[in-house]
């Protein structure tokens, strides 16, 4: 079975939406306008790149990578590993012909046969709502977070309100970095 990694930037309050400037949300942008940049606490990411085999998005965040990340060098690792964006509206004439292989799931259901396959860690950025949506079915396996010492109030959360049983996380990575800012690695325990 594929491990199903979320990976995150979220304030210490679970704020996840527009970290990096998005349009329509009060605080867009707060993870370079409120915070002094490190580059040691961003070494997660060129991590995640090279460990991932796949990459799983929403359509909101799919629609947003897919319009920038392509022609990044910061991201030139994510460009021919196979995509899976989850979406019910999505088609394929829909989809960017310079982002590799991009296959649309309509169903926690495929994603679920998608971890069933052969392969390595799958990661998964931004999407939210999808991510909630995952964490709740009990599909996600790892979660990389990165915590900003920042309360953000309003705007979409890392988890859902669902009420439901304990979900126990172990934390197997973690490190503090000199502007406040957390890495922390947790393990869903099943």
């Amino acid at each position: 079975m594929r491990t199903l990694i979320s990976t995150a930037f979220v304030s210490l309050d679970g704020v996840v939406e527009a970290p990096g400037g998005e349009t329509g949300y009060r605080n867009a942008g707060w993870t370079f306008k409120d915070m002094e940049f490190l580059p040691e606490a961003y070494a997660l990411k060129g991590q995640e790149q090279q460990e991932a085999t796949a990459m799983l998005l929403g359509r909101a965040s799919y629609e947003a990578f897919s319009a920038v990340w392509p022609d990044m060098e910061d991201f030139a690792d994510y460009k021919a590993m196979p995509k899976y964006v989850v979406s019910t509206t999505l088609t394929e004439d829909d989809l960017v012909d310079d982002w590799g292989e991009i296959t649309i799931l309509r169903s926690l259901d495929e994603v679920a046969a998608l971890k069933e396959t052969e392969g390595g860690p799958i990661i998964m950025h931004g999407s939210a709502s999808l991510g909630r949506s995952l964490s709740d079915a009990g599909l996600i396996d790892r979660y990389n977070l990165l915590v900003f010492p920042l309360l953000l109030g309003a705007g979409k959360r890392l988890f859902s309100a669902t009420d439901k049983d304990t979900q126990k996380l172990k934390l197997v990575e973690h490190e503090v970095y000199a502007n406040g800012m957390q890495k922390n690695v947790f393990d869903v325990v099943r």
